[in-house]
């Protein structure tokens, strides 16, 4: 549902507390979800520990409410998945730059399938705009980063997930209430224990609703007696987002906010969420928009450069606070905002950002996972994103060349591919 590179959190209420469970896990930046099929760590292992677990929690779980025949029906399928632990261990070393996060979620291949899916769905999203007041390239922009228009829904079942993170123990209490919460959402007969799948930390459906905040939030927008957020139709889920941000305080009409130029000499002290200013008082230090146009009023405003003065600036404004509980990171908050304007016919930022430490800019690295590929080393695609899978390859290319292996690119490096070294 959470320059500097920044570490996603979300606040640990409402939906974002998904966050607090995935902690680095970016809504639509990891790849998509590995089958279970094809990941054996995703299945079910026999652990006697984990059944004498699950054995003392029926009796809490009767306790607040959940029948003998829930726990039956729920549990009686549920196994120890030891891939969710791993994931649940290593999960917080990820690190992106505002970049790396913009080219993950909207990059031109997003922007493109978003606009498809606002076209495909205009009169529904008209209709929950309608309801919600929340308006449809926003909650178009919360599918494609959450799920990529669903396409990134996850396959875990939740039950095991959130059972076998419940009982590792590392966040015992927060995992078992929701496993306390899913139980719940089964025995109202919103959806089964089979079909109730999601992320490794229990993220569920279209827009990656975690039990707790489903049984708080999610709405049954057609009125058919289930409040269905999983299966294709994503009526639910894009409903049941516009419902949450609408209770969180969204203002209708109101931008999140935009990009803005600064003047040369821009003093660092005044970004930040903290500093907020009127319009008037950000026009007499010389902020304008980026496209050189003066600055609208849509009240008090900050501005916010989180790669630093000289890089992409942002002028964020009460709606801005408002998509932060469904994800408390700044990035986050940026990539649905400008995927938002993308999917509503607007144009890429207009400043650029800085190479990178390497000295690489996006379209260098994007080359160099193209040439990469194309050499035999398979980078997994050319997002201009240097991941693992990008390393890896590094590596083998530089072992096979004799190199030493870093695993980091460089500009002879690329040179090398081009054939100019």
């Amino acid at each position: 549902m959470q320059a500097k590179t920044f570490h996603i959190t979300r606040r640990a209420t409402g939906l974002g507390m998904a966050a607090a469970l995935l902690a680095g896990c970016m809504g639509g930046v990891l790849p998509a979800t590995t089958r279970r099929a094809e990941d054996p760590a995703m299945r079910p292992v026999p652990n006697p520990a984990f059944d004498a677990w699950l054995a003392a929690f029926r009796p809490r779980a009767r306790s607040r409410g959940i029948s003998e025949a829930t726990l039956d029906r729920a549990l009686s399928s549920a196994g120890y998945l030891p891939g969710v632990i791993e994931r649940d261990r290593n999960q917080a070393e990820f690190r992106r730059t505002l970049e790396d996060y913009l080219a993950l979620v909207a990059s031109e291949a997003r922007v493109s399938e978003g606009r498809a899916a606002a076209r495909q769905h205009a009169s529904l999203l008209s209709e929950i705009e309608s309801r919600y007041g929340v308006e449809s390239h926003i909650i178009a922009a919360i599918w494609g980063v959450e799920s990529r228009y669903g396409q990134r829904r996850g396959d875990i079942p939740v039950i095991s997930a959130t059972a076998t993170l419940a009982f590792d123990g590392r966040r015992g209490q927060m995992f078992e209430n929701q496993l306390m919460a899913a139980l719940r959402i089964i025995q109202n007969g919103d959806t089964s224990p089979a079909n109730m799948v999601g992320s490794w930390a229990g993220a569920m459906g279209h827009t990656q609703f975690i039990p707790t905040t489903f049984a708080e939030y999610a709405v049954d927008f057609r009125g058919t007696g289930q409040r269905d957020i999983w299966s294709d139709d994503p009526t639910d889920a894009l409903a049941s987002a516009a419902a949450y941000l609408s209770r969180m305080g969204w203002r209708r009409g109101q931008p999140w906010g935009f990009e803005v130029r600064l003047p040369e000499g821009f003093p660092t002290s005044a970004l930040g969420r903290s500093s907020t200013r009127s319009r008037s008082d950000w026009a007499g230090m010389g902020v304008v928009r980026a496209d050189g146009s003066a600055l609208p009023d849509h009240g008090p405003a900050s501005i916010i450069a989180p790669m630093g003065v000289g890089t992409p600036a942002f002028m964020t404004f009460a709606n801005f606070t408002t998509i932060t509980r469904y994800n408390n990171s700044e990035s986050y908050v940026i990539g649905v905002g400008y995927l938002a304007d993308r999917i509503r016919g607007g144009g890429p930022l207009r400043t650029p950002f800085p190479p990178d430490r390497f000295g690489l800019t996006q379209d260098d690295r994007m080359d160099l996972q193209r040439r990469l590929t194309a050499a035999g080393f398979d980078t997994g695609g050319a997002d201009g994103v240097l991941g693992p899978n990008t390393e890896r390859a590094i590596r083998d290319f530089q072992r096979a060349r004799g190199l030493s292996q870093t695993g980091e690119p460089s500009r002879a490096m690329l040179d090398m591919l081009r054939g100019r070294g």
